[in-house]
């Protein structure tokens, strides 16, 4: 389905592009390090701009991990189930568990994203550096997980596996 394709590659090209924080992230860490311990010489802007990188990371990577079946679950009782019940065991996990509580993600996301962004907010660190493109990414990353969500129970009614559905066929 066309939908599934375009939910999944969105999901993939953000969790591609999202990846190459996690060497900003690193980077900014070993920066501080060295100049911290190496010249005594510690930065002001770097602890805040680190932890902004990594929520940035986190928080957007949520769509991608749910795409490549990477978050914990528990199929201690559904292996043992046919494929059939385990299909309508999962639909019923995402219709239950997972919809509620990302549509809440969703919608208390950005009214937080929102406040934030009409108060121009910033850190409260030594250097304001704005928290309202963090807050936004937040409301992003659950429209990109509810999405996601969508895309799996589609796969489960079309009775496409999750391996299948990774590698295209």
């Amino acid at each position: 389905m066309p939908i599934i394709r375009t939910i999944d590659m969105l999901n993939e090209i953000v969790g591609r592009i999202v990846v190459v924080l996690a060497i900003v992230f690193a980077g900014i860490i070993i920066y501080d390090v060295i100049l911290r311990y190496v010249f005594n010489s510690p930065t002001r802007w770097a602890f805040d701009v680190a932890k902004q990188t990594y929520g940035f990371y986190l928080i957007l990577l949520g769509g991608y991990a749910l795409r490549h079946q990477s978050h914990v679950r528990v199929d201690l009782l559904t292996e043992t189930f046919g494929n059939g019940l385990r299909r309508v065991v999962e639909i019923a996990g995402y219709v239950i568990f997972f919809f509620p509580f990302a549509w809440v993600f969703v919608a208390r996301s950005y009214e937080f994203a929102a406040t934030s962004w009409a108060q121009r907010e910033v850190t409260y660190g030594a250097i304001a550096i704005p928290v309202y493109p963090l807050k936004a990414a937040l409301c992003l990353g659950a429209i990109l997980l509810l999405l996601q969500g969508v895309s799996e129970v589609l796969k489960l009614i079309l009775g496409r596996n999750h391996w299948e559905s990774l590698d295209g066929r």
